[in-house]
């Protein structure tokens, strides 16, 4: 397992350049959460990158734009014969995106909305930008403010030199203001995973009082709360028809613990989630979700 990230010299980035930050990843698996828009580059192996039901592919020398306020997973699908698979992040912080405007004399174009997740093949001038920022990490060497940002903006300034690295450079102007996305499609496809309600507000586009107020005219209910139950029920689900013991369907579904499964799931349904392995028929207690 293996994870670095370069934010700033001394470790306290600004306010301003907090988002710009590098990631450099080899763990096999994990999620991330991402604040701004972000390229990811594979250094080497196949990697696996899913948004909700969306999921690509990228292998060795690809890079993929990943749109603000959204988690993706990832995780190794086919691994190199000498060196363990390895990616970058680079965030694309706003402020630097448009610096780079005008320091280039680019107007932002309004390019046709694609989809959450572009996959790309850079051009040999790309891919020789992302290696060199690898090689700081391969190398051990700390990277400053001023270099972080510097190396996002020779990233952007490879881009003018392809008609196919223009087409990305299009998407990443892009500077349109965010709407709102359907909150009942951000919802559900996060439904098991450990984000904040805070997350899933910027997810969705809103501010968190925006958010609670609108989930609460759709659903009658706290977002809080319906998420829970939703995650019980599928708990109760998994327990009724699967061999996953009760430690694996608790972290499975966004549970902070087993205590904490086991205190909500014995409180709604009446008895601990071990007890329905030994519960013939999960029927009646299915039928009581209503009740709760």
């Amino acid at each position: 397992m293996y994870n670095q990230t370069i934010a700033s010299a001394g470790n306290t980035p600004t306010k301003q350049l907090l988002s710009t930050v590098i990631q450099y990843r080899k763990d096999q698996e994990g999620q991330c959460y991402l604040e701004e828009n972000t390229i990811l580059y594979v250094c080497r192996g196949r990697w696996r990158i899913e948004h909700g039901a969306t999921m690509l592919e990228v292998n060795t020398g690809q890079l993929v734009l990943l749109h603000q306020h959204r988690l993706i997973r990832y995780r190794v699908v086919q691994e190199e014969a000498l060196e363990a698979p390895a990616f970058l992040l680079l965030t694309l912080c706003g402020s630097v995106v448009r610096d780079f405007v005008k320091q280039a004399h680019l107007q932002a174009v309004t390019p046709p909305t694609p989809g959450n997740m572009v996959l790309h093949e850079p051009s040999v001038r790309v891919s020789a930008c992302l290696q060199s920022v690898e090689a700081y990490f391969r190398q051990g060497v700390s990277m400053t403010d001023a270099l972080i940002r510097l190396k996002i903006q020779e990233f952007l300034y490879c881009l003018p030199g392809s008609m196919a690295d223009q087409s990305l450079l299009q998407l990443i102007l892009d500077l349109r203001q965010n709407y709102p996305c359907n909150i009942t499609t951000v919802v559900e496809e996060n439904l098991t995973n450990t984000i904040t309600l805070g997350q899933l507000a910027r997810m969705s586009g809103r501010s968190l009082s925006s958010f609670r107020r609108d989930f609460l005219a759709i659903y009658n209910m706290p977002p809080s709360r319906w998420i829970r139950l939703q995650r019980l029920e599928k708990s109760l689900q998994l327990l009724a028809s699967t061999r996953m013991s009760v430690t694996d369907i608790c972290y499975t579904l966004g549970f902070e613990n087993i205590a904490h499964f086991s205190r909500l799931f014995k409180s709604h349904f009446g008895i601990p989630p071990s007890a329905c392995r030994t519960t013939a028929n999960t029927q009646p207690l299915a039928a009581t979700m209503g009740e709760a």
